[in-house]
């Protein structure tokens, strides 16, 4: 394994927390970025931090790479702040828009050097399967969006580096902010789970399968890509007509 380090935004809770465990499994050393505390006992080490603030995310980032050679990164952390495209405020828009994209954008930058001084990196981002569409998710589904094509453009950039970059998009995951941001009894919502050709919702273990994959070592021929973990939602309608 090439360098263990693996730097994780959002780190502390929901899908990013089933994504440490798992990589704390895999025998990667974790470093967390996060506003909250990690919920479980991290085996790594934990940098509070608000990524909405450039200032105090580049004092973050500039300490990480001094002490660290981080190969590996993902870029987890986001907010969906839910809304009716006219209820959608420039200031919700701006503060997603600045947590779930452009925090990738400083956070991969900052471990760019080291990925290209050992020629090899390994870059993953979680986009959502909402970027191909979901009502209420105006600010969501652009910042996802943005970030899905700037996992295409660095891949081509830094191929040649050794550098491999990839997307994970999930669907439904079972998760505290899932339920919050999609209330029991809403009608969208049962109709949202009802249409999982698997017929359950994802679990965080899920995706965190699928970015220890893109995070291997040996999966230096796959770059560029987006991966479903959808429970086959992204396929069609399953139904019959």
């Amino acid at each position: 394994m090439k360098d263990s380090s693996v730097l994780i935004t959002g780190g502390s809770r929901g899908i990013g927390a089933g994504i440490a465990r798992r990589l704390s499994a895999d025998g990667y050393k974790l470093i967390v970025l996060d506003i909250v505390e990690p919920e479980n006992e991290l085996q790594g080490e934990y940098f509070k931090v608000d990524l909405t603030d450039i200032k105090a995310a580049g004092r973050i980032l500039k300490e990480i790479s001094i002490r660290y050679s981080v190969t590996r990164l993902v870029n987890n952390v986001g907010i969906v702040k839910p809304a009716l495209l006219e209820d959608t405020t420039l200031e919700d828009f701006s503060n997603v828009i600045n947590l779930n994209t452009r925090s990738a954008l400083m956070c991969t930058q900052a471990v760019l050097p080291a990925m290209r001084k050992a020629h090899f990196g390994r870059i993953v981002s979680i986009t959502s399967r909402a970027v191909l569409g979901k009502e209420l998710r105006t600010a969501y589904s652009a910042s996802k969006g943005v970030l899905a094509a700037m996992t295409r453009t660095w891949a081509l950039e830094l191929a040649g580096d050794g550098i491999t970059v990839n997307a994970v998009a999930p669907g439904p995951i079972e998760t505290e902010a899932f339920r919050k941001n999609n209330p029991a009894g809403d009608p969208r919502t049962e109709s949202f789970i009802n249409s999982v050709p698997v017929k359950r919702l994802g679990t965080t273990g899920d995706v965190a399968h699928a970015v220890s994959y893109f995070l291997d070592e040996r999966s230096g021929f796959v770059t560029g890509q987006t991966l479903y973990v959808c429970g086959g939602i992204t396929v069609g309608f399953s139904g019959t007509l």
